[in-house]
């Protein structure tokens, strides 16, 4: 399909859009406290859409009662007559793979590997282009206009998963590659409910403390994540089983193979909730063959250093409503945000299960088994 020659709001692009591929076929999304509405212009995409959101489907509300509507539009990648920005590679990566122009009213977002196109401002949000070919970016999408609601209200971006054990909440970081995930589905095998696997949106409270809202985005995992706990290792393919674990461990765990590991489908219905309060904050910050895994409590006025694993960049896919709010918040604010939390360095040798240890006796009791005092 073709997009107005060159669209003079994100308004007047998504009109054309729904126009040409009208979407009627709706799903609801109870994301914690907020309901989002989905609506695909097929009903294999709306299919797809149901089954990975499957935890946080619920009925719909009364009309325009939803905070989000998101419309999803399958069709060939358009071809968009704007000047398009690049945006620069991530660290550590060579291509680009996204471009943006910002109009009027809101933003647009083309994806330059897949011809995903993404509209969103003012709270219109679209996706069109080969959803079905990608639908872990329509996925991401409906997810960015959740994050981008609470960024709004005054949250803060966490790269972290997060777990929770009754009414206590522990976000789990670390620097690229050190296994938040891993250390994240280690503890849901030993009883803790899944609050989010890669960003968590962080609120502090008035009365003190702080709460963490999760991202309705399950696990991606490598084989050897999977191989490693026995709640996951179905999901790789017995074919693949034996050839994965011939690897050298290094070669195993490096492997940029993915699986989707489904909470609901890996551990059980329920154990996917979006907000927890956040009692703690557990940083890894190890390395293979370093020894023992130490635990220390951090006080993150002094360890500013350990910060940069938490915080997150809001990328292109937010626009603050208020153009008069930092797109990214200074390192302070993180600072003072934390300090209403217990902040947990993970460090020497890698050990999910001594980590394992540790988190779930912070989230029983709130004590550190073996912690080494503040520094």
């Amino acid at each position: 399909m073709s997009v107005p020659a060159r669209p003079a709001s994100v308004g007047a692009l998504a009109a054309s859009v729904r126009a040409a591929l009208p979407a009627e076929h709706t799903l609801f999304l109870a994301l914690g406290d907020c309901v989002v509405e989905v609506r695909a212009s097929r009903a294999d995409l709306r299919e797809a859409l149901a089954g990975y959101f499957n935890e946080f489907l619920c009925p719909p509300p009364p009309p325009g009662a939803a905070d989000i509507l998101v419309t999803a539009h399958e069709a060939p990648a358009p071809e968009l007559d704007l000047p398009l920005a690049e945006k620069a590679p991530d660290p550590g990566k060579a291509k680009v793979k996204e471009q943006w122009a910002d109009l009027p009213d809101g933003r647009v977002v083309r994806k330059r590997l897949t011809g995903m196109v993404f509209a969103f401002g003012g709270g219109v949000n679209v996706a069109v282009g080969p959803c079905l070919d990608n639908p872990n970016q329509v996925v991401n999408f409906v997810n960015n206009r959740f994050i981008e609601g609470k960024l709004d209200a005054g949250c803060l971006l966490g790269h972290a998963a997060g777990v929770a054990l009754g009414g206590r909440g522990l976000a789990l970081a670390g620097f690229s590659g050190m296994g938040k995930s891993t250390l994240a589905l280690h503890l849901m095998s030993r009883g803790t409910d899944f609050v989010s696997n890669d960003r968590v949106l962080l609120r502090e409270e008035p009365g003190g403390g702080a709460t963490m809202f999760g991202v309705a985005k399950h696990p991606r995992i490598n084989p050897g994540t999977a191989l490693a706990n026995p709640d996951l290792a179905d999901i790789v393919a017995p074919g693949d089983r034996g050839r994965f674990l011939a690897l050298p461990e290094a070669e195993l765990w490096a492997l940029e193979h993915k699986y989707d590991a489904l909470i609901g489908q890996c551990f059980g219905p329920g154990r996917f909730r979006l907000r927890a309060p956040m009692d703690g904050l557990a940083l890894l910050n190890w390395q293979r063959g370093a020894g023992p895994m130490r635990a220390r409590l951090v006080d993150p006025a002094r360890r500013t250093d350990l910060l940069p694993a938490f915080m997150k960049a809001t990328g292109l896919f937010y626009r603050p409503a208020d153009p008069a709010r930092p797109q990214d918040p200074p390192m302070s604010d993180y600072v003072r945000a934390l300090s209403r939390c217990a902040v947990i360095e993970l460090a020497g040798g890698v050990d999910f299960d001594a980590a394992a240890d540790v988190c779930l006796e912070f989230l029983k009791t709130g004590a550190t088994p073996g912690a080494q005092p503040q520094a």
